[in-house]
């Protein structure tokens, strides 16, 4: 396959403002056109909903050419895509994926995959058997600063590391906004919690284990709005992490080592053309270091691209996905038991 023809799933506002400014930059790539839900595929939706969309699918195509599909069963099943990019709220994403593989397209999905271990495993299984990429969308694991840390880590500056600690809230969106409907897929874990779950096991390792979840809820909601977590892996190494969907607006790591301490912003949201910067203190001595700037959501589309041609890095990303739906199962099922 050389050039990979792609479509997209709903006129959403990350599909405009960051994936396709994405997708334009790599030559691989071919943007097809976007789809809109016809009335039988979206409960409630009337004509001012369907003409709303129509109109935010139509600037998709003004701005970046393709084409528009009045449903999605229509893109699925269209033969001029490979693959579908999927940015609807969580709760949809499981049939819509599940949906795509069974016609044969690679699946590019906003994190999280799926709402559920069950529903994850049941994708994973469908794509592994008929040899399809499904990649998930957690962009911030591919910015470069990430490396640049661990190279520090690594490198000793702060010492041997004695806990890691990260943060991610930000303040109450809109009452429409789907992280507040429980049957949109809404909830503070699987929306910023997610994120936490992911970095901190992207650096504790194979073996982290949660041994510690609570959910907290606020009185008119019926998803959960913020909590946090304790997360450790076989050297007794910890993450403490904490997120929120009604807090001040917070995106910190922090890294206590035995001979100093390293801190940084915006760790898990960098945008395009951002510069992170972290902040080092080694005994009486503190420094400013500047890292370098990356687009992670090209470098995610370019991992996406190396499951589809890459036999090796496809199953590799099966078990990367895998492992976060079953952090995220592990947590609900401690933060039972603190009910």
């Amino acid at each position: 396959m050389d050039m990979i023809r792609i479509g997209i799933i709903c006129p959403s506002e990350i599909a405009l403002r960051r994936f396709l400014p994405a997708l334009v930059q790599l030559p691989d790539f071919k943007f097809v056109g976007v789809a809109i839900a016809n009335k039988t595929e979206w409960q409630g939706a009337n004509d001012n909903i369907i003409n709303s969309e129509k109109d935010k699918a139509r600037e998709f195509i003004t701005r970046y050419g393709g084409k528009f599909f009045d449903s999605y069963s229509q893109i699925v099943n269209s033969k001029e895509i490979e693959a579908i990019y999927l940015p609807l709220p969580p709760a949809l994403h499981y049939k819509w994926a599940k949906l795509s593989l069974l016609a044969g397209k690679h699946i590019l999905v906003e994190k999280p995959a799926t709402t559920s271990l069950k529903c994850t495993t049941e994708l994973i299984t469908l794509a592994s058997n008929n040899k399809l990429a499904i990649h998930e969308n957690y962009m911030f694991a591919f910015h470069n600063q990430l490396s640049a840390i661990n190279d520090i880590i690594q490198n000793g500056e702060i010492g041997d590391v004695r806990l890691y600690r990260i943060s991610f809230g930000f303040p109450r969106r809109g009452s429409n906004d789907f992280r507040y409907n429980k049957t949109l897929g809404g909830g503070a874990l699987l929306d910023c919690g997610g994120y936490t779950i992911k970095y901190a096991s992207m650096l504790l390792g194979e073996t982290v284990k949660i041994v510690y979840a609570h959910s907290n809820y606020i009185d008119g909601f019926d998803v959960d709005m913020f909590g946090s977590a304790a997360l450790i892996n076989e050297h007794g190494i910890t993450v403490q992490i904490a997120y929120g969907m009604d807090n001040s607006y917070k995106c910190n790591l922090e890294v206590w080592g035995s001979r100093g301490c390293l801190t940084t912003g915006r760790v898990l949201t960098a945008p395009a053309g951002f510069v992170p910067e972290v902040k080092l203190e080694i005994g009486n001595e503190k420094e400013a270091r500047k890292l370098s700037a990356c687009d992670a959501f090209v470098k995610s589309i370019q991992r996406f691209q190396e499951c589809i041609k890459d036999e090796s890095v496809r199953k590799s990303n099966y078990g990367v996905i895998s492992k976060q739906a079953e952090l995220v199962d592990e947590f609900i099922e401690k933060a039972k038991l603190n009910g």
